[in-house]
């Protein structure tokens, strides 16, 4: 009977090997899947990171270009309007500039 408990832990012992070699070999295709899918969701997540930063400057590049058309209407038009008054009123347009120019000298001074 001895000789049979020896061969049973015999083969008890080389079943628990078997099974352990199956089991990690699961766990080693588990890790690699859990693997693949964190790298396939990193890229997504990449992908989606770039096409809201390029999202952003598109925006910041068109509200800078409409910033700027609008600086640039309105300097026109302050244009306009300045040489519309200097053409109808040219001798108060001179007093005008004299007298800010004097101030302007006046405050340097000081």
């Amino acid at each position: 009977m001895n000789d049979r408990a020896t061969v049973d832990e015999a083969y008890d012992l080389a079943a628990v090997k078997a099974d352990i070699t199956r089991l990690s070999q699961q766990v080693g295709e588990a890790v690699g899947t859990l693997s693949s899918i964190a790298k396939g969701q990193a890229r997504r997540g990449l992908k989606q990171a770039r096409a809201d930063v390029e999202a952003l400057v598109t925006q910041a590049s068109d509200g800078a270009n409409v910033a700027a058309d609008a600086a640039q209407g309105a300097a026109a038009t302050l244009e306009d309007t300045l040489s519309d008054a200097i053409l109808d009123r040219p001798l108060a347009s001179i007093s005008l500039a004299l007298g800010l120019g004097f101030l302007i000298g006046v405050t340097w001074r000081r």
